[in-house]
């Protein structure tokens, strides 16, 4: 009710959003991430309100870069330029009627909510995509009254001090973003959660459906290509293809018959698209910091912000099919050379450079650490590293003192991350003679007080990082000081995981335009 109140101060007129938009309710980014694709290509001008960075018009959180990756139209970040202009716009709006609400001023994520449904009215866009941010029922998005369709993803545990200790709570906070007569979605459950949103769903007079597999469209169009690479975005893009449909069949609807005549016409032609045009843009759906790859010389850089236990699992299959395909390319190259050229085998072949693995790993909040890093054990790191969430160190004489103490409980978190990490691999204890690092032990765990130094490490190897992308104010780490095996690897696998916070301050290393 207070996010109603707020958003109807900001936009005193009807609440447009509800009559003449249509609004998404997602849980999972990558699902919002497909549907925006696959609407987009229909010439659509799209809004999008979501946790995870996508890539429509969107609000994302947490953001890996910049707050503007949040709120998106079309793709693409609003500009400097226009987030300035809607933000105060919105904050003096509140600012001045803030009495009525007991004095107060709406929280971070509540006033984000309520900004970007300012900018997609602003902007006239032909429909938003909504992710809730946790939850559900009780979420600060969830003051449509009427969106055009609602999707929910597939459950796992996350939040549950928040949304209850069992799949049972938490699938019936999910159900809250339900509304009467409005088509809902979802995708295979547990029979436990799907009863309680079956049963939701029956209270509150809301067809829901369960979605096909994706197996059945393949049937008609033959295989499909994800832009979203692992097992688990299957069901994401068939529950995506399912959304993205039924506001096509309703827009369509509405335009035969005049309700909406302003855009009579306009999309009419595509309307009948086919899933084999959906196909296509399935496989040109992105999303930074989930199942990505980067490639910096002979380091390659696997990002996933996977956070519990049903997304870290997808991670580590996602990560080992990447080593295995990686693995078998590089036999297939080595099996050509030595067929073309024996003696350049003799030479080099030979001598191979290792291949080493690294994991670079932090997590947040309440999560449990230990529970994420046993499923990475099978990935068999060579080093793991761990960091806070700090692009940067703070140095001694800029900063500030709370600042300083924060990072040393957050050092602390990592320190314990390292400690359950020496446990399940049956370590021996922590010792202290690298005077370079924070800490290390003969099981080749390191932690380091931010991302630039644990990153410095890596890159450090052998070349150069370009001009630019690292401070040039940090002194790179001696040859003397890196393992030999480290210095000597011919390819170096990184695995960044555990909290899109630290995906995000990598990034922000690796890809130092994303900022601008």
């Amino acid at each position: 009710k207070a996010s109603l109140l707020l958003y109807k101060k900001i936009n005193k007129e009807k609440n447009t959003m509800t009559d003449k938009n249509a609004t998404f309710f997602f849980f999972q980014g990558s699902t919002c991430a497909f549907t925006e694709r696959v609407l987009r290509n229909y010439s659509f001008r799209t809004g999008l309100y979501s946790k995870g960075n996508l890539s429509l018009s969107a609000l994302s959180s947490p953001h890996l870069v910049h707050v503007r990756e949040r709120i998106r139209i079309n793709g693409w970040p609003i500009s400097k330029q226009l987030f300035t202009k809607y933000f105060w716009e919105a904050y003096e709006r509140l600012e001045d009627t803030k009495d009525v609400s007991g004095g107060t001023m709406p929280f971070y994520f509540q006033f984000l909510t309520l900004l970007a449904f300012h900018v997609f009215l602003k902007e006239h866009v032909d429909l938003a995509v909504v992710e809730v941010g946790i939850g559900g029922q009780y979420d600060c998005t969830n003051i449509i009254r009427k969106p055009w369709v609602c999707g929910i993803t597939s459950l796992g545990f996350d939040h549950c001090s928040l949304l209850g200790d069992t799949i049972e709570k938490i699938a019936w906070q999910k159900a809250g973003i339900f509304k009467p007569g409005v088509p809902a979605f979802t995708v295979r459950q547990q029979p436990g959660p799907l009863r309680v949103l079956q049963h939701r769903a029956e209270e509150i007079g809301c067809p829901l459906w369960v979605c096909p597999d994706l197996d059945q469209y393949e049937a008609m169009v033959g295989p499909l290509s994800l832009g979203l690479a692992g097992r688990h975005q299957r069901s994401n893009a068939q529950l995506a293809l399912q959304l993205s449909n039924s506001w096509l069949q309703r827009h369509e609807e509405e335009e035969r018959g005049g309700i909406s005549k302003k855009h009579c016409g306009k999309h009419q032609k595509r309307m009948g698209k086919s899933y084999f045009e959906a196909s296509f843009s399935l496989q040109e759906t992105e999303w930074l910091g989930r199942n990505q790859t980067l490639r910096r010389g002979s380091v390659t850089y696997y990002l996933d912000g996977a956070h519990n236990t049903d997304s870290m699992e997808a991670c580590v299959l996602w990560f080992r099919q990447e080593m295995l395909q990686r693995h078998q390319t590089q036999y297939d190259n080595d099996t050509a050379v030595k067929l073309s050229n024996l003696k350049m085998v003799m030479h080099e072949g030979l001598n191979k450079s290792p291949r080493i693995k690294i994991l670079l790993f932090n997590t947040t909040g309440e999560r449990d650490p230990a529970a994420l890093l046993r499923l990475l054990l099978p990935c068999q790191f060579d080093y793991a590293l761990f960091c806070p969430n700090i692009t940067e160190a703070p140095t001694g004489s800029t900063a500030h003192h709370s600042i300083s103490v924060c990072a040393q409980q957050m050092l602390g978190r990592c320190r314990e991350n390292q400690s359950c990490w020496q446990s399940l691999n049956a370590t021996e204890p922590i010792n202290h003679h690298h005077c370079h690092l924070l800490s290390s032990s003969v099981s080749h765990s390191l932690v380091f007080p931010c991302i630039f130094s644990a990153l410095q490490w890596i890159r450090w190897r052998k070349e150069f990082a370009p001009a630019g992308s690292l401070s040039s104010s940090r002194i790179p780490p001696q040859p003397a000081e890196l393992p030999n095996r480290l210095r000597e690897a011919g390819q170096v696998s990184v695995l960044v995981t555990g909290s899109l916070y630290l995906v995000g301050g990598v990034l922000k290393h690796l890809e130092p335009l994303l900022d601008s």
